[in-house]
């Protein structure tokens, strides 16, 4: 049996994917276990009614198995279920009326918070400082460029994928990553890569 399991870990997502399609209920089990905890951690962000946000994602499972005939074999897996998710939580609230009639999440303020681990610097306090300094000048960004930065640095997801999931233009989410990189350069003076920094961050 443990070799099974370990055979269905070591599947890519497009594999498991297909498989989904394919009426496989282990790929589609394996998917729901690989993303989960990425997903409640991405919802809770547009979200602060955890309960709702884990109702979303299991309506997203609930409705890619019932669908699964009708959905396109290629598809970035984790880009469409971030994405579907998003989506998702913009339905809540327009049913909820927490904003006037829309179709889209951009009045959400985004909630995660950025923590940039202190042990990835020496024990030196002025750098600790100084890694303090970044994570305030991180989750002082605007919304919109906070989540475009998460997206890309946390979840890995390209410019394009960011700009499906924001329902903006490449331009746009390009403008939102550059801009927020660029008030981050401005003050952020550690010996410390800033890509690097930022691809380390929890939340």
């Amino acid at each position: 049996m443990k070799t099974t399991t370990l055979a269905f870990n070591v599947f890519d997502d497009n594999t498991l994917w297909n498989n989904l399609i394919n009426g496989d209920e282990k790929s589609f089990s394996l998917l729901f276990e690989r993303y989960y905890a990425d997903l409640v951690r991405y919802g809770n962000s547009l979200s602060p009614y955890e309960e709702k946000v884990q109702d979303c994602i299991q309506d997203v499972f609930t409705d890619i198995w019932v669908y699964r005939n009708s959905l396109q074999s290629s598809v970035v897996v984790k880009a469409y279920l971030l994405s579907s998710v998003r989506k998702r939580i913009a339905r809540l609230y327009e049913r909820d009326h927490i904003f006037r009639k829309t179709t889209t999440t951009d009045s959400i303020a985004f909630l995660l918070e950025f923590s940039v681990e202190h042990d990835l610097i020496d024990d030196d306090y002025a750098a600790k400082e100084k890694v303090l300094h970044l994570n305030k000048l991180l989750n002082d960004l605007p919304a919109r460029q906070k989540e475009a930065i998460y997206l890309r640095y946390h979840q890995g997801l390209t410019v394009e994928q960011i700009a499906e999931m924001l329902d903006v233009n490449y331009q746009s989410a390009s403008n939102l990553l550059h801009r927020g990189l660029l008030s981050l350069r401005k003050e952020w003076k550690g010996t410390f890569s800033l890509f690097l920094l930022l691809s380390a961050s929890s939340f």
